[in-house]
């Protein structure tokens, strides 16, 4: 069963005092449970020492040597039963997932509810994902060979940086098709996140997978380098903040590892005047506020056409300041508190920002009256951003969506490519030419037309520009970490 909180202070398996590690930011944070709605810490944790790193890292490359040789059914069997143990837990991992960093319950239990399926997709899918390939005979024959095919190996031990905001999905999605390709995962998670990484850690191993299969490291964000140099390490995947991104991808530079980077976001939502803007206006606050706001593929640009922007507004205001904040724990709160103190100062910055250069907030722009504990923000919607204001090219990380007026489709677009980010992008319309044009030049890893962007285990996902690069999920994203290998056998020389 996963782990559920205890009262302040309680120790952690004889927990020494709190330990601490430097995030990207530069600022420290430990490996705790702190109840978001509270500031309260609930638990604290102990770092890995140097001796517990080795140990994980010997199991992980022992096992990797044995696991990438079992078969297809004999993972899916795994993976399946992996699948079936969340299902039947969903309850308590949700709560425990609310506690840690207080996404509505309802939206905790469909997230466990999301990776079983994804687990299943996966081993119903994993063996004709990573099928031999075979060229066109001619080709063969042109190439010297009686025969040839790729065929997809393993890399071996792959390291996974993953963050707070959707705790468990965020890790199944690399993890489920990371094993079924017959890999091995190392988790260093969000240290705000303790209790569901080590769920995830023992979640695999009372499925029956090998020991050292999928391991949790709760280390700080400093002991990463040293674990990603490790020449045990074949490759790593972060989801996580740019400058976490580019120190990842620095040391994997360095010493020549596959990375896989998905990064933040600022996805545009482009309303055109045929769009149902009574649809497009609703669909736009779940889009904006699911996750209290905290979601790299959130909608966070609205860019609406001047003959449709007063109405789209004017609905899309409404409906925001609507919603309901409070306690994540209950079923009626529409937005809970932000993850972190930290968190919230970075919108509040932002937002305050914007207001000293013009822009308004129709609704929200501060923390809601009678909330004196937790990290709390009201849901947000400025009007009248502009370039120089810092909102315009940073990534709000919570309920704060900004609105511009377009005069036409050139300019939408325009509006959606300036931006450091392109990891998704919405468009609403019945136009077929505006869909052409939109898929044809916005600069986005996808683009989700009269619909909110979200990830399935059939599509690929990812971004382009400082989003990042590669893909997680579908076909493309079980062979991110797969050596595609050649295999050409030549012709008989001596046959007639």
């Amino acid at each position: 069963m996963p782990p559920g909180p205890r009262d302040a202070g309680a120790p952690e398996r004889g927990a020494r005092p709190v330990s601490r590690a430097p995030t990207e930011e530069g600022r420290t944070m430990p490996i705790a449970t702190v109840d978001p709605t509270t500031g309260r810490t609930l638990r604290t944790f102990d770092a890995l020492d140097e001796a517990g790193v080795e140990r994980r890292l010997a199991d992980a490359a022992r096992t990797a040597a044995e696991y990438r040789r079992t078969t297809f059914a004999q993972r899916a069997a795994l993976l399946i039963r992996a699948a079936e143990l969340l299902e039947a837990e969903t309850e308590d991992i949700a709560r425990t997932m609310t506690t840690e960093m207080g996404k509505p319950l309802a939206a905790a239990r469909a997230e466990a509810a999301k990776c079983a399926k994804a687990m299943r997709w996966y081993a119903a899918r994993a063996e004709s994902l990573l099928a031999d390939e075979h060229p066109d005979q001619a080709d063969v024959r042109d190439a010297g060979a009686a025969t040839a095919r790729v065929v997809y190996r393993p890399l071996g031990v792959v390291l996974a940086v993953m963050p707070w905001n959707f705790p468990l999905w965020q890790v199944v999605r690399f993890a489920a098709p990371a094993l079924m390709a017959g890999n091995v995962g190392l988790l260093k998670h969000a240290s705000n996140v303790p209790q569901t990484a080590l769920y995830l850690g023992e979640l695999f191993q009372r499925a029956g997978f090998p020991r050292g299969c999928f391991q949790t490291l709760l280390i700080g964000s400093a002991a990463v380098e040293d674990v990603l140099r490790d020449p045990r390490v074949a490759a790593a995947t972060l989801t996580g903040s740019e400058p976490a991104g580019r120190a990842v991808a620095s040391v994997a530079g360095d010493v020549v590892k596959k990375t896989v980077l998905e990064l933040g976001g600022s996805d545009p939502y482009i309303v055109m005047p045929s769009a149902d803007i009574a649809k497009a206006a609703a669909t736009a606050v779940t889009a904006r506020v699911q996750n209290n706001g905290q979601s790299c593929i959130a909608a966070k640009r609205f860019i609406v056409h001047t003959d449709v922007y007063d109405e789209f507004t004017e609905r899309f205001t409404a409906a925001m300041a609507d919603l309901t904040v409070g306690d994540p724990m209950q079923e009626s709160t529409d937005v809970g508190p932000l993850a972190t103190e930290a968190g919230r100062k970075d919108l509040e910055e932002l937002v305050d920002d914007a207001v000293r250069q013009g822009a308004t907030a129709l609704c929200g722009g501060r923390r809601p009256p009678g909330f004196d504990q937790g990290w709390f923000y009201e849901p947000t919607v400025l009007a009248g951003v502009t370039p120089g204001m810092r909102i315009d090219q940073e990534e709000a990380f919570g309920p704060v969506a900004t609105l511009y007026r377009v005069a036409d489709l050139d300019e939408a677009v325009q509006r959606a490519n300036d931006t450091p980010f392109g990891l998704s992008s919405n468009l609403w319309t019945r136009d077929e030419d505006d869909i052409a044009q939109v898929a044809r030049d916005v600069q986005a890893g996808g683009v989700f037309v009269n619909g909110m962007t979200a990830s399935h285990p059939a599509l690929p996902f990812g971004g382009v520009k400082r989003s990042g690069y590669g893909r997680e999920l579908s076909g493309h994203g079980i062979r991110e970490f797969c050596n595609a290998t050649t295999i050409w056998q030549a012709a008989d020389q001596d046959a007639p």
